[in-house]
C-alpha cells in the first residue's frame, strides 16, 4: 500500500504562502452600510479630527479645576452657574474664574473650562448658583479634540475583515464608501458513487451528501462566495471536466473525498492532470484529516478534503481560514476562541497535530470543555460538539482541569 509522506500544518501554510500570496483579486468601492465582512483593498487614513471639539463624557457642569480644589461634602465649592450646553449646538458662554455650565453628556465643553464633575456630585441650589461637592483634576470626563483619532492617522488598514466596530470608525470620520476586495469565489465539489442528494432516494451502501453543504456554509462565513457546489461520481473524466470548469469560474477549488489510497481514490491523480506546478503536497500531519491534498492549478489553490464530514470541517477551518486570509493580504487572524477546562484527560496522537471535538458547558463564571467522542465520519459529532480543541505535534495529551482554548466549529 501506498504511505503518504506527510507534512506538519507549518509547513503547509509556509507552501501556501509561497504560491498564493501574490494572488490578486479585483476590488470594488461599495457603501460602508453594506461592508460588515468584506476585506479592506487599501490603508484608510482620517482626513478628520474626532473629536472636532472638546466633549464631555458625563452629564454635568464644564468649570476650572482650580476653583474646586478641596471639595467635598463638609466644605462644598459653590459657583455661578452662567449656562447650558444643549446637544448639538456650541457652547457659547467661556466660563471664567467661579463659573460653571452644565453640559450633557457628548455635548460641547466651553472654552475656560478644564474639567467636568458628574452631576451626583452637585447641587442646584438656585437658577444661579451650584454647589460642588468633589474635586476634579484637569481634563477629568473630558475628550479633547482629536483624541480619538487624529488627522492623517492610519485607522484602518488594507487586509482588515471589516467588523461592525470599523464601520463606526469609518463613519465617524466621514466616510460614506470604501474600496473593498471582491469576494473570494469558491466551488465545492463531493466525490464518490455513494453520495447522495438530500432529496434522492437512496440505495442500501449509499449516504447523503452532507460535505458541499457544511464546507459551502464555512466558506461564506468566512466571507466568500459559492459559485459551484456539486456531486460527482467514481468517474475520473467527469470529474476531470468538473474540476477544470470550477478552477475557470473560482478562486478557490475544494472537493472532498477521493483524497486517500483506495483503489478508486484517484482524486490526486485528477488534480495532478490539471496543469503546473500541480500537487504541492498530500498528506499532513493532522488528525483527523492526514489524507489532505494541496495543489496549485495554474496559480489557483485546488484543495483534496478528507471524506469523512468531520475530518472535511476541521482541515477546512484550517486551510480554508488560512487561504482566504492569505488571498485578501491580511494579517489579521481569522479566528476567535473561548477559554475552558478540560472535564476529563484527552489524548495527542503521535507525530501528527490533533484537534479534539468538545462541548462548552458553565461553571459559575468559567466554561468547561466536555470530550465529544466518536470516529471522523460521524457527522452527529458536528451537530453535538459545539467546538474543538487543538493538541499540537508531539504532545501526549492534555490533563482534566487544564485551560485550553476551544474553537467554535
Amino acid at each position: 500500500m501506498e504511505l503518504l509522506n506527510v507534512i506538519t500544518i507549518e509547513d503547509l501554510k509556509a507552501l501556501l504562502a509561497e504560491n498564493f500570496s501574490s494572488y490578486r483579486l479585483d476590488t470594488e468601492t461599495i457603501d460602508v452600510s453594506v461592508a460588515s465582512g468584506r476585506f479592506l483593498a487599501c490603508d484608510t487614513a482620517s482626513a478628520e479630527l474626532v473629536p472636532p471639539f472638546r466633549r464631555s463624557t458625563m452629564d454635568g457642569y464644564a468649570l476650572r479645576s482650580a476653583d474646586i480644589s478641596g471639595a467635598s461634602d463638609s466644605l462644598p465649592a459653590f459657583l455661578m452657574l452662567r449656562d447650558e450646553v444643549k446637544m448639538g449646538h456650541p457652547a457659547d458662554t467661556a466660563v471664567g474664574p467661579g463659573d460653571a455650565v452644565y453640559v450633557p453628556t457628548g455635548g460641547m465643553v466651553p472654552d475656560g473650562a478644564d474639567a467636568v464633575v458628574m452631576i451626583e456630585y452637585t447641587e442646584k441650589l438656585t437658577d444661579n448658583e451650584v454647589a460642588i461637592y468633589r474635586p476634579a483634576a484637569a481634563r477629568e470626563h473630558v475628550i479633547s479634540v482629536g483624541d480619538d483619532i487624529k488627522k492623517g492617522e492610519l485607522i484602518l488598514k488594507k487586509g482588515r475583515k471589516l467588523t461592525a466596530a470599523d464601520l463606526g470608525v469609518l463613519t465617524s470620520i466621514g466616510l460614506t464608501r470604501v474600496e473593498v476586495y471582491r469576494k473570494l469565489a469558491v466551488s465545492v465539489i463531493s466525490t464518490g458513487d455513494e453520495i447522495a442528494g438530500p432529496d434522492d432516494d437512496i440505495r442500501l451502501g449509499q449516504v447523503r451528501d452532507i460535505n458541499t453543504y457544511t464546507i459551502a456554509a464555512a466558506a461564506e462565513e468566512l466571507g466568500c462566495r459559492v459559485v459551484h457546489r456539486q456531486v460527482v461520481g467514481d468517474d475520473a473524466q467527469l470529474l476531470r471536466e468538473t474540476l477544470v470548469q470550477c478552477r475557470e469560474e473560482s478562486d478557490i477549488v475544494m472537493l472532498s473525498g477521493g483524497s486517500s489510497v483506495g483503489v478508486k481514490d484517484y482524486s490526486q491523480q485528477v488534480i495532478a492532470s490539471l496543469g503546473e506546478p500541480g500537487i504541492l503536497c498530500h498528506g499532513i500531519a493532522f488528525k483527523p484529516g492526514k489524507p489532505t491534498i494541496v495543489a496549485n492549478s495554474g496559480g489557483k489553490p485546488v484543495i483534496g478534503l478528507p471524506g469523512h464530514p468531520v475530518s472535511a470541517m476541521l482541515v477546512f477551518s484550517i486551510i480554508g481560514s488560512y487561504l482566504v486570509r492569505l488571498m485578501n493580504c491580511s494579517e489579521q487572524p481569522i479566528e476567535s476562541w473561548v477559554e475552558a477546562f478540560l472535564t476529563e484527560n484527552v489524548n495527542g496522537a503521535p507525530g501528527r497535530e490533533a484537534w479534539q471535538m468538545v462541548n462548552l458547558r458553565r461553571n459559575g463564571e468559567a466554561y468547561e470543555a466536555v470530550p465529544v467522542h466518536g470516529e471522523s465520519g460521524l457527522i452527529s459529532l458536528l451537530a453535538s460538539a459545539s467546538g474543538s480543541v487543538r493538541i499540537p505535534v508531539n504532545t501526549e495529551g492534555y490533563s482534566k482541569g487544564t485551560a485550553v482554548r476551544v474553537y467554535p466549529l
